[in-house]
């Protein structure tokens, strides 16, 4: 079949290998490819050349917990999930995220069973939107002691194994119906989960922990059967003592380096708590939005799951309390705020949003990189980390 467009991206700031440097991208097919083949074994000259214009060019950002956005809540909204999929999708693009996963918080068995054959994998493009990279599962397995804004109902534990892993979300394990989840979370204390971590990761699953009161050693016990990450780290987890500190404690382990979500909205987390988080393992930073249905839209009642939500112009609480239930902020501003926050270079800002989720999730071949055969999902950013322009599979977004 006959090539599509050759494209050049011309005077633009690369970031990659945690640093900027002035090069040329060369896109063909929805992939970066290689120009020395290209251009000077094969003398071929692009069909399209972009002008970055000086700006910095960063792969696509990556975000690894999305609730909903818009008005969407992918628990809640299962009658229309595969509507409310296109739209979030969609709308994630003018904040330069070109890949995330849908997250489902705590829910009964027959949520689960209803909704997860439908959250499937799907390739992102301008017409369908963001990527969609698999389902997050953000409990039922976490404890009663740290739930935070899910269904205290709705938790669970597994003192039969993977069995009731299986019941519950309604997959068998080594099959197909597997293979649309990227993430699930877990408390390792709560009774059988930490002799399922293992299965789980063995049949490509990837654990994080959290929404948990587990004790550092618990904690690094975990870790050592195969779970790779903590989920918003700081939050729905015993909080830092000198004696016992608890999950956060893996940030001063020798042996235990996991990947940690955080949610950079200065509300979740005090600058000084995620700088202190960075310094301590910056190669493990990974920003998260914890999006729910209210980003994007004005102050009012929303939900998360079947909770009832208020939100303010920058928080959302659970309705009559002060618990905070997800986030309202974008993935870029989460970017910005990192650097400001951490004092990082923008290499390392952008990083936290593209390289690092994407080693997490195992696809640092084919996302938030420019690497010869990586998908050509880039944005443009001005010099304050804003978004310029967006760009899914070499094609551009209008915005």
């Amino acid at each position: 079949m006959p090539k599509s467009k050759l494209i050049r991206i011309v005077n633009g700031r690369v970031i990659q290998g945690g640093r900027m440097e002035e090069e040329t991208l060369w896109i063909q097919d929805g992939k970066f490819i290689d120009p020395e083949r290209t251009f000077w074994e094969q003398r071929i000259v692009p069909d399209v050349v972009i002008d970055a214009q000086g700006m910095l060019v960063s792969p696509g950002y990556i975000d690894i917990q999305v609730n909903g956005a818009v008005g969407v809540d992918f628990t809640a909204d299962r009658e229309n999930i595969v509507e409310g999929l296109d739209l979030v999708s969609k709308a994630l693009l003018r904040y330069g995220c070109t890949s995330y996963c849908p997250t489902l918080v705590s829910s009964f068995p027959s949520v689960y069973k209803e909704l997860l054959p439908k959250l499937k994998k799907r390739q992102g493009s301008v017409r369908d939107g963001a990527e969609i990279l698999g389902v997050h599962l953000e409990g039922p397995f976490i404890s009663p002691a740290k739930f935070g804004a899910h269904q205290l109902e709705t938790l669970s534990v597994s003192p039969n194994g993977i069995s009731d892993f299986e019941s519950c979300y309604g997959f068998k394990l080594g099959s197909a119906s597997t293979e649309n989840i990227a993430f699930i979370t877990v408390a390792p204390e709560m009774s059988g989960v930490m002799e399922v971590i293992p299965q789980l990761v063995e049949a490509g699953i990837r654990v994080s922990i959290g929404h948990s009161g587990a004790t550092t050693s618990e904690a690094e016990r975990a870790i050592a059967n195969g779970a790779s990450m903590v989920t918003h780290l700081f939050n729905a987890m015993q909080q830092f003592h000198h004696r016992d500190p608890g999950i956060i404690g893996i940030l001063g382990s020798a042996e235990y380096n996991p990947y940690f979500g955080i949610i950079c909205d200065g509300i979740h987390c005090h600058p000084n708590s995620v700088k202190i988080a960075h310094t301590a393992h910056p190669d493990g930073a990974i920003l998260v939005t914890d999006a729910m249905s209210a980003m994007g839209l004005s102050p009012g009642e929303y939900h998360i799951g079947n909770m009832k939500v208020d939100k303010s112009e920058d928080r959302v609480y659970i309705q009559g309390t002060t618990i905070l239930a997800g986030s309202v902020i974008t993935i870029d501003a989460c970017v910005r705020n990192f650097k400001s926050f951490t004092g990082c270079s923008i290499a390392e800002a952008v990083e936290a949003a593209t390289l690092h989720p994407a080693q997490a999730l195992g696809i640092a071949h084919k996302k938030g990189t420019f690497r010869n055969g990586a998908d050509a999902d880039f944005i443009f950013l001005d010099d304050d980390l804003r978004v310029r322009r967006v760009f899914v599979a070499g094609e551009e977004v209008r915005m």
